[in-house]
């Protein structure tokens, strides 16, 4: 599993301006059946989506990103390997 921690680097009218393809991006992970959840961080300083996958394509995913395209965002992957779930959450451990 991977934690997808996108920063932003330009402030939230800037992050504002691009939430529409960002968000259809989004989508677009939940679609490929990459992303299992994702939302903002509290403050509102960027997000976090938890995800699974092969390791290249998601990180080539993340490079197209329209807030990494655009430069709104920078995204730190931390690979997770889970051992140990609560019930129905076994699928993080594949």
């Amino acid at each position: 599993m991977f934690v997808l921690a996108l920063t932003y680097v330009k402030p939230n009218e800037e992050a504002d301006k691009h939430m529409e393809p960002h968000m259809a991006w989004v989508r677009e992970g939940y679609a490929k059946g990459w992303f299992l959840a994702s939302g903002r961080k509290v403050p509102r300083t960027g997000g976090v989506v938890l995800a699974i996958g092969p390791r290249a394509e998601i990180e080539a995913y993340v490079a197209e990103d329209p807030f990494t395209v655009h430069g709104v965002a920078k995204y730190e992957i931390t690979e997770v390997a889970i051992t140990r779930t609560a019930a129905g959450l076994d699928v993080l451990t594949n």
